[in-house]
């Protein structure tokens, strides 16, 4: 298809980092002091050379295709601040990154407009979110990291990598990486993780290759979309731990490309066995990586997100048909 003028907000730098490699123009809007959603294009990310930054008074002068909004905020407040009338009335994609909440299955999508295509990135949230009107489609996830980095596993530990968790401490199983931590040698990264003694944010250009080096991931996450850290560990061909909740048992077979369970105690002696073992790690891993590349793969994010774009295009004004899940 042809090439793209989109306009996005900086929302999740690790699902941009994969997005913006999809071969269009990609304009970030940024404000002083970048404040969320206006960070632009990060310093932690090597972007490519088709992401721009605008700043955010002179969006509404550009020759946009259309826009992907991600919050609440994106679409009821920045929308109306920062486009111009014609902006406005540009096709629509709305990206939800997220799991509902307060509640797993009656939480209706703060979207509910026909003319707008709702983008889930699992299967799960799709189908747990009360989408009312709004059509919608699921492109799962992909990531795009050094194709140079490979699970090595020396370091006999195992790895969190998660923002922010004491501030989503059920969600993000702040608790559960407490308990683990007293029975595993476990590190932490990601941002606020130097408060608990981690890493802090390692920039995304270098994180993969640490996380190689240790022994597993382990995943604590109680509730939240599919996590990117899954997927780049098991891209590198490193065993995830994980607990069994919302799409992970769809990726994982447990004990085959993986391990996943609701029993924390049985995750905790999986992970002793596997810094036994790193013959085991290595085989799990192996057959993780193999998932990853092929329910994963940049070419099939590419081709499912330009069918997105093709779709919300040629709609132009009429209502886009919702489809049943």
């Amino acid at each position: 298809m042809k090439r793209l003028k989109i306009l996005i907000w900086h929302i999740h730098g690790s699902y941009l980092n994969a997005l913006a490699r999809i071969p269009h123009e990609w304009y970030l809007p940024v404000k002083p002091g970048r404040p969320e959603g206006y960070g632009g294009r990060g310093p932690t990310f090597d972007l490519p050379d088709s992401v721009h930054e605008v700043p955010a008074e002179e969006v509404r002068n550009l020759d946009l295709d259309l826009i992907i909004f991600q919050t609440p905020k994106n679409y009821y407040e920045d929308q109306e601040e920062i486009l111009s009338p014609a902006q406005r009335r540009l096709p629509k994609i709305y990206l939800e990154h997220n799991t509902p909440k307060p509640h797993a299955c009656d939480t209706k999508h703060p979207i509910d407009d026909p003319s707008v295509l709702l983008v889930h990135v699992t299967h799960y949230n799709h189908l747990m979110w009360d989408n009312g009107r709004t059509p919608t489609m699921v492109i799962e996830h992909s990531v795009a990291i050094d194709p140079s980095a490979h699970y090595t596993g020396e370091i006999e530990r195992g790895i969190t990598v998660i923002n922010g968790m004491q501030k989503r401490p059920r969600i993000a199983g702040y608790d559960i990486f407490q308990q683990v931590r007293e029975r595993i040698p476990l590190d932490a990264a990601g941002m606020q993780t130097e408060e608990l003694g981690g890493l802090g944010d390692v920039p995304y250009r270098d994180l993969h290759r640490l996380v190689a080096q240790y022994r597993f991931l382990f995943s604590p996450i109680r509730y939240t979309s599919l996590p990117l850290a899954v997927i780049e560990a098991m891209t590198l061909g490193m065993p995830v731990v994980a607990l069994a909740t919302t799409e992970l048992p769809t990726v994982i077979e447990h004990g085959k490309s993986g391990f996943i369970s609701c029993n924390v105690d049985e995750l905790v002696t999986i992970m002793q066995e596997l810094l036994r073992s790193p013959s085991l790690a290595r085989e799990i891993g192996a057959r993780a990586r193999a998932i990853a590349q092929e329910r994963f793969s940049l070419k099939r994010f590419t081709h499912a997100w330009n069918a997105a774009f093709e779709r919300v295009l040629d709609s132009g004004k009429k209502t886009i048909p919702v489809v049943s899940l």
